[in-house]
């Protein structure tokens, strides 16, 4: 790919466009490198590196760059001299049909979603399902967050709602007057339901929804909690109750 292809990659467009994204630092190439064992459609990854990582050892197609040339690429103010280039289709593990759903409605922050990822990847059994208007899973701020989390949990983009009521038999979302996660309701849901950072979910969008209802307790001196802090929570409280 050419360099002026590979900056374009820090638009969601291009990398609709092109099926690929960056991933940038030694820490997530050596992730990618180790999933790439597991998971060889990722071949036609290919790296890019400055001087001080030519002698990087790579089952990828390598180029030596200059800084400046790595600088325009780079998605980082200061970057470490190493980012590859890599196809999307290949990241993304399938998972299993039993793998409980995480769905979370328009979230806009990529340090949220790195989070929500990185715990998911964590406790292992989990599907990310994000809805239409949320962030790009493959934005390189949310898989710089994700600490190559995105490599290990399987996503689903563009999924409404609606399409929850199908695919899944029990439903649960978090309000200030629901059960606790101590609830045995709690621990049968099958797919958890998290609103956007700021507007929650509109309550027309979940009226179709049978769902039940669950509350992290709290010492009432804050009226909320942060989106990643949420579902981190509530994944934990599932799995140690499984």
């Amino acid at each position: 790919m050419k360099l002026d292809d590979i900056k374009k990659l820090h638009q969601k467009k291009y990398r609709s466009e092109f099926g690929y994204c960056l991933v940038e630092g030694e820490h997530l190439i050596q992730e990618l490198q180790a999933v790439y064992q597991q998971q060889p459609s990722l071949c036609s990854t290919e790296i890019y590196v400055t001087s001080a990582y030519e002698d990087w050892d790579t089952p990828f197609k390598k180029h030596l760059i200059t800084s400046k040339q790595m600088l325009a690429i780079s998605d980082t103010k200061t970057p470490q001299g190493i980012v590859a280039v890599v196809p999307i289709s290949g990241i993304q593990p399938t998972g299993s049909k039993t793998d409980i759903g995480i769905y979370l409605h328009e979230v806009q922050d990529p340090g949220n979603l790195g989070t929500i990822l990185r715990s998911l990847a964590w406790f292992g059994g989990f599907r990310c399902l994000l809805a239409p208007g949320s962030v790009d899973p493959f934005n390189p701020k949310v898989i710089r967050s994700s600490m190559g989390a995105v490599f290990h949990v399987p996503i689903e983009q563009e999924v409404s709602i609606a399409e929850l009521s199908e695919r899944y038999h029990t439903i649960g979302c978090l309000d200030l007057s629901g059960k606790g996660l101590d609830s045995t309701e709690f621990k049968q849901c099958d797919c958890y339901l998290f609103g956007n950072e700021a507007r929650g979910i509109p309550n027309e969008l979940i009226m179709g929804l049978k769902t039940n209802v669950f509350s992290i307790p709290g010492s009432g001196a804050i009226d909320s909690l942060n989106l990643a802090s949420a579902v981190n929570i509530c994944i934990y409280e599932r799995q140690r109750r499984s």
